[in-house]
């Protein structure tokens, strides 16, 4: 096999299946709803775990992947989060639930961070680029399975039965990348004290805090809805039924795919064209937001719309590599796991505050279709507000 397959299957499958885990609430959210009796603010709470414990470990991420390599600290991960598979299939309460899925996200954190660091090792720069782009296809299908595919085989084998499944499917992934090659002089001998310094100038440079409320709000609201809020609001707002709305998400996640595939083949020749990575990052996001205001307002066709909301939603990744052009390559690991946090704890954030909100608003004598469309017209609210800040910035 060739050394880059070698490579980059046991990665994408890892990949895959942290994106399927993070989508998987969406599609069990009526069964958990219905066994365990919690509120919209309790199944936030109980989803975005996920993204707390994963965001939480974004900064010494960066630290570790630069200092023991991405083969053996992904690897070891994924064993948390099999474990967490295993304790959510067997969990009875929220409580036990939450710390399932708080493993599961910390389990999974290095999944997407580790591969880029390992194509960095191992390949040039225009091989990097196909292959980070590949990944997030490998996580674009991920989506797509923990959608329709998954509200077929919930009634038939349950989510229990499921959650068993992905933890033999993590111990899996766990040993194929630490099968990986590995390489001579991987690890940084750089002091912990100067990589420490350097991830403050990073946090503290004008240049991250122009793309972090952003990547923050938008991207991470975007994870958000598609994680978990999606399905509710199209059975809630849209009145559809939960197999519908799960087709709505499996379209979401296909025009994420080819967002993930266009950014892959078409940014070079964009920039030959004058269209540059900044311009088509801050484009895409203002389409990304009037097709939002086009759902809150349930003002045009479901299917086409949710497809689009994926499709430019997509560009949002391209933040990255804009962001690392400001600052030496021996930061990547520092740059792109600073953003990545700053993408969690949105994401966190809102899945929480999402269903918070609804709860709230019933509470006061909002109706639930009611209460949907002013929470996501408030988050759409504070979405503007950062891409606008994003605009004038220099």
């Amino acid at each position: 096999m060739n050394l880059w397959l070698r490579i980059f299957l046991p990665f994408a499958a890892g990949y895959y299946f942290s994106y399927f885990l993070r989508n998987v609430n969406a599609v069990i959210a009526p069964e958990l709803t219905r066994e365990l009796g919690v509120s919209a603010a309790d199944l936030g709470l109980l989803t975005s775990a996920y993204l707390l414990a994963f965001g939480a470990v974004q900064l010494p991420l960066g630290l570790a992947l630069d200092r023991y390599g991405a083969r053996r600290v992904e690897a070891s991960l994924l064993l948390i989060a099999a474990a967490g598979c295993a304790l959510f299939a067997a969990g009875n309460s929220l409580s036990e639930l939450a710390v399932a899925r708080a493993l599961i996200g910390l389990g999974v954190s290095a999944c997407l961070m580790a591969s880029f660091k390992a194509f960095s090792q191992w390949f040039g720069l225009e091989r990097q680029a196909s292959l980070n782009a590949a990944i997030m296809a490998a996580g674009g299908l991920g989506a797509l399975t923990a959608s329709t595919p998954l509200s077929w085989a919930i009634p038939h084998f349950g989510w229990r039965a499921v959650f068993v499944v992905l933890a033999v499917a993590g111990l899996a992934a766990a040993v194929g990348i630490f099968s990986t090659p590995g390489k001579p002089g991987q690890a940084q001998s750089e002091p912990l004290r100067s990589q420490l310094a350097g991830l403050g100038a990073v946090l503290a440079s004008r240049a991250f805090w122009r793309y972090a409320p952003q990547s923050t709000l938008i991207i991470g609201g975007f994870l958000a809805l598609q994680g978990l809020w999606a399905v509710p609001w199209l059975m809630n707002f849209a009145g559809l039924p939960r197999e519908a709305a799960a087709h709505h998400l499996l379209l979401m996640g296909g025009g994420m795919l080819a967002g993930f595939l266009g950014i892959a083949f078409g940014v070079a020749p964009l920039a030959r064209r004058g269209l540059k990575p900044l311009r088509l990052l801050q484009g895409g996001m203002g389409i990304g937001l009037l097709a939002t205001l086009l759902i809150v307002l349930g003002a045009a066709p479901g299917e086409p719309l949710w497809f689009i909301f994926g499709l430019v939603f997509s560009v949002g990744n391209l933040a990255y590599a804009l962001l690392q052009a400001h600052f030496s390559p021996t930061l990547a690991g520092r740059v792109n796991t600073a953003l990545n946090l700053m993408v969690f704890v949105g994401a966190f954030a809102i899945q929480w505050g999402f269903g918070a909100m609804v709860d709230l608003l019933q509470a006061s004598g909002q109706t639930t279709r009611a209460a949907y469309q002013i929470t996501f017209g408030g988050l759409l609210a504070v979405q503007l507000a950062s891409w606008l800040w994003f605009l004038r910035g220099r």
